[in-house]
Formats: structure tokens, sequence, C-alpha cells
């Protein structure tokens, strides 16, 4: 559906039943909202359905594995519910009795989301939960090579809702895919929630429609030198090949201090890194870029695929590439995202050098997203909190697994990371079902609270 008007006549006919599917729920109580939740969530997670659903996504969109996918649904659709339990998002959420203050939550009305291929199986279900839960109504656009997945998981979605007594319209699908049908969707929409690429997240800023949107990825990990570093190699390896690196969170990059860079490249080795170095190196790059752009033949692969395409001399019992690199920037591919099972490593002097080396990679790719560390050391990690331009950071953690949400930390579960201003986005945190809500505050009158110019000033007044 290239033609403009056919995509917008298209879209307006999906926004119109969402309009009026979410009429119907927009005073429902928090009961039923909850309700609808936990049934969506379920259908989501029933064991042959998700297996279903994670097998089809990666054969579709010829990215990641199927087993991963699986526990991506159950980490993030299972999480995304536990994090809305007993949370109030209908009608009066909030009393301030001090300050006279009521705060009701309102929903925003249609919400539309964005899919992105590398995330297909788990995302539509995490982003219809934070809809429901705020009495909202969603359309999901996937991307053109994953929408059979988007289908099937919106189809389980819809049949949840309307076995219940729900309208199903509250979560449709876009089945007739188009760049043009999505820039519709983000035109005419209440609200965007833009889970993409650059250009994609860009569009959904330029739309006109308020929108959360997420910055690039290009995690960067520091290995301080009192870390474990068996400990930090097997995190490191988890984090890489997970789902063969489709999450913006594995890391790409990692710092190592000189003094224990020889034993944490062993240890990386002993967890089933190869060190591409010189010729090999330089053939690896040739084949994951072309024209400056990362190829769509290595992005998502095994790192075994992509060691054959660039014929490295790599044993069989390898599961992730490993390269040396001492420079930023345009000149350096390496520095930047990769979404691949390829990680590269840095080394450097001194603590301050590597807060230093984590801005500089990410100001040029990552901007805001995140950074990890591997110490014992607190004050370490609080100068890195104090000092670092990134929304979160890992301590002692797997990024791919710990930066959306894990069992195992109290970040929120969530498919969109907010990298805030530092990658373009509004919000610097990870986007939830919070975000999808508005407030009517009710303000009474209280006893005065003008404070007196001493209070106010103090000695100032005096100077």
């Amino acid at each position: 559906m290239a033609d403009p008007k056919e995509a917008a006549a298209y879209i307006a006919g999906l926004v119109e039943r969402a309009q009026a599917a979410q009429k119907k729920i927009e005073f429902a109580t928090q009961e039923q909202v909850d309700d609808m939740c936990v049934r969506i969530a379920w259908a989501g997670c029933k064991p042959e359905f998700a297996k279903k659903l994670a097998e089809f996504a990666a054969e579709e969109s010829g990215m990641g594995n199927g087993p991963d996918k699986i526990g991506k649904i159950y980490a993030k659709v299972k999480g995304t519910l536990r994090d809305m339990r007993g949370e109030a998002s209908v009608g009066l959420v909030e009393i301030d009795d001090e300050k006279g203050l009521l705060k009701y939550a309102k929903p925003v009305g249609v919400v539309g989301g964005l899919v992105p291929c590398t995330n297909p199986e788990a995302t539509p279900f995490a982003k219809a939960l934070s809809a429901i839960k705020t009495r909202n109504a969603i359309i999901l656009a996937p991307h053109p090579r994953t929408k059979g997945t988007n289908k099937m998981a919106v189809d389980a979605i819809r049949a949840a809702l309307k076995t219940n007594g729900f309208p199903e319209d509250l979560v449709i699908g876009v089945e007739e895919v188009s760049v043009e049908a999505t820039g519709e969707l983000m035109k005419q929409s209440d609200l965007v929630l833009a889970t993409g690429g650059a250009g994609m997240v860009k569009a959904a800023y330029s739309s006109g429609t308020p929108a959360y949107g997420v910055g690039a990825g290009n995690a960067v990990s520091i290995i301080a030198d009192d870390a474990d570093l068996a400990d930090a190699a097997n995190k490191i390896k988890r984090s890489k090949i997970f789902d063969h690196a489709t999450s913006c969170s594995t890391e790409n990059c990692v710092l190592i201090q000189e003094d224990i860079y020889d034993d944490m490249l062993k240890a990386l080795e002993a967890e089933g890194g190869y060190y591409a170095v010189g010729a090999e190196k330089e053939a690896l790059q040739a084949v994951m870029w072309e024209n400056g752009v990362l190829s769509r033949h290595i992005v998502a692969q095994p790192a075994q695929k992509i060691s054959k395409l660039a014929k490295l001399n790599m044993g069989e019992d390898k599961c992730f590439i490993m390269v040396p690199e001492d420079g930023i920037g345009k000149e350096h591919p390496f520095s930047g995202e990769k979404l691949s099972p390829v990680t590269t490593l840095y080394k450097y002097k001194t603590f301050d050098d590597a807060v230093k080396l984590v801005n500089d990679i990410t100001d040029y790719s990552g901007a805001g997203h995140s950074c990890g560390i591997h110490t014992e050391d607190e004050r370490k990690v609080k100068e890195l909190g104090r000092r670092v331009k990134v929304a979160r950071i890992m301590v002692n953690q797997p990024q791919c697994l710990a930066n959306s949400g894990a069992w195992t930390n109290g970040m929120p579960m969530s498919m969109t990371l907010g990298c805030g201003t530092w990658g373009g986005n509004i919000a610097s945190e990870n986007i939830t079902w919070k975000n999808l809500l508005n407030y009517t505050w009710v303000s009474f009158e209280i006893e005065n609270t003008m404070p007196s110019d001493e209070e106010l000033f103090g000695k100032v007044m005096n100077d």
C-alpha cells in the first residue's frame, strides 16, 4: 500500500475501530482492567503458544533463535504483568491532604505501537498490556519483515479479549504493512510508542503526535582492575550471544584495565570468545559493513555464520567474536553498534580514562543508552553514575539481560528504553504503562504557605 491516500484511509478505518473500542472501557473499573491484563499475558505465556510464536518469529525474521525468544516472551510478558500488579491506573490514584491535591488517571486514547523486527515476539504483548492497563486502545504496526509474527501475536490477544467479553478492537494489528501506513498511524494516533531503528524513531518525532522513542544502542561495559574476571566474562558471553544479539543492550564495547587485559582476554576466550586481529579483523570489517552500513547478512546472526562469511579461522567451539580497537568514530566502525555477537575490546589506564571512553564511545554511537561496570568498588560505581551520560548503568550484570528489567534487579520491565536528551528522547527511563496516562489535578484551597523573605533569602539579604 504505497499510495498515500489509500494508506491514510486504511489507517483511519483502524483508528475509528480502536476509538470505538476504547470508549467502551474509558470508565472501566480497576478490577476489569487488571482482569484483561492477566488474560492477555496468559495468552502470550501459554507454553505451547509461546514456543510456536518464538519459533515462527525466528524463522520469519531470520534473526535470533527460538529458544532465546521463548525466554524473552516469558521474561518480558510476565515481568510487565508483575510490575503493574496492584498498581492504580484508574480514577483517583493519589491523594495529598497536606497540599490539598487529588490526582486522577485518564487514558490518552489510541496508542500507535511500532514493533521492531528484532523483537517481534514479546513486544506486541508488552505494549498491549501497557495500553490496556491504562484503558487505551493500541494499534500495532510491525516491520514488513515480521508482519506474520505480529498477526499471530495480535490474533492471540484479540481472542483472549473477545472470549472474555471485552472489545477485541482494543488491540489491532496493521496487516497491510507499508512505510506509508506506519507513517499515517503515527500521524493519526494520540500517542506513539516508537521502538525501532533510528529512521523510524525520527519519523515518530516528526509526525506531529506526542511520541516516546528510543535511542540507538551501543552498550559499553567497564572491567575494573578488581573485577571477578571469570564472572564478568561469563555474563558478557551470555549477554552477547542471547538471541544472536538482537537486543540493543548487548555489550558492544568492553573496556579493560590494561594491567588485567591479558587475563580478561583469556577469561573471555574460555567462555567461547574468538579474538580476531590483523587481517582477520579487516576481513570481518569488510563483511560486516557495506558502504558504511551494517550488512543485513550479519545482523542477529550466529557467530559461526559470520565467521564463515569472513573466512575466520574460528573453531566450532567458539560462540562470539572479539576485536581490539583504540579509535572511535566513522573511521573505526567497530566502535559503533553492531547488532551481532561481535564485541570490541579497548584498553584503558586509569578509571578516569574509562569514564571518558564511555562518554566518547556513546557520543559517537548510542548516546544516552547504557553502560555497565564489573567491580566491587562502590566508589567507582558512584563516580561512574555521577559522570557518565547514559540513562542506565548495570553493576556486575549482563547488560542485554538486565537493562530492560530482570528478575534479579529492580529495573522496570520494558521493551522501550528511553535515552534522554542525550539520545534525542523525551524520557531517560524504561518506558512502561505509567507513560501512557494523562492526569487531572484537583486542587483545594489550603492555609497560606508563603514563606517570609528571611526564610527564602537568609543571609543574602544582608550582603
